[in-house]
């Protein structure tokens, strides 16, 4: 089982193109664990953003009767995607993770894929 700072190392590591991440709390909107970012990517502001597009998202399948898990959510920038997954292992209700990546390095799939397997090594 990995630990928030390994989880978040695997991340950058392991998945090509990777800006920043951070594992958030959707409750609160607060990062319990940044890597990467910078001055042109603020982890902290994007944790606090984020939290608000899960939380409609969530609203809104709600409406809709929707009974059904969100996986992730991608938002796709000129030059970057946004991967925000939820994460539904033991000890992890309420959170999600969250990845910036260079469009131009990053394989999606591949992305996705990796924060699958981080999710399920994942002990918070």
């Amino acid at each position: 089982m990995a630990n928030v700072e390994t989880a978040l190392k695997e991340a950058t590591t392991g998945i090509d193109g990777v800006l920043g991440a951070a594992l958030v709390d959707y409750g609160s909107g607060m990062a319990l664990g940044t890597i990467g970012g910078g001055k042109d990517l603020d982890l902290t502001v994007a944790a606090a953003g984020n939290t608000d597009v899960v939380r409609a998202k969530l609203r809104t399948m709600e409406m809709l009767n929707l009974n059904d898990e969100i996986e992730d959510i991608l938002i796709t920038l000129g030059s970057q995607y946004h991967l925000i997954r939820l994460l539904k292992g033991r000890g992890t209700s309420g959170l999600f993770l969250y990845l910036a990546l260079d469009k131009q390095r990053a394989n999606l799939a591949m992305a996705r894929h990796q924060l699958k397997k981080i999710e399920a090594e994942l002990e918070v």
